[in-house]
């Protein structure tokens, strides 16, 4: 992806009113966004931290298992 897939658009005057950007972008804006905030409590800060340095976890149907789903 690259700048050129971002369209700009435009009123009469030629002032930039508006975006549209690929929706890959967009949800990656939006996971950068919620990752952001949740950085700001300590508590979650700690947990990310530390979930991102364990690199191992459970698969979804381990999960469902375990909660009787």
């Amino acid at each position: 992806m690259s700048l050129a897939d971002i369209q700009y658009i435009s009123d009469e005057a030629g002032t930039v009113t508006g975006v549209i950007v690929p929706i890959d972008l967009w949800r990656e804006i939006g996971s950068e966004k919620e990752t952001a905030y949740l950085l700001q409590g300590r508590a979650m800060r700690e947990r990310l931290i530390g979930a991102k340095g364990r690199g191992e976890g459970i698969t979804f149907e381990v999960v469902r298992e375990k909660l009787g789903v």
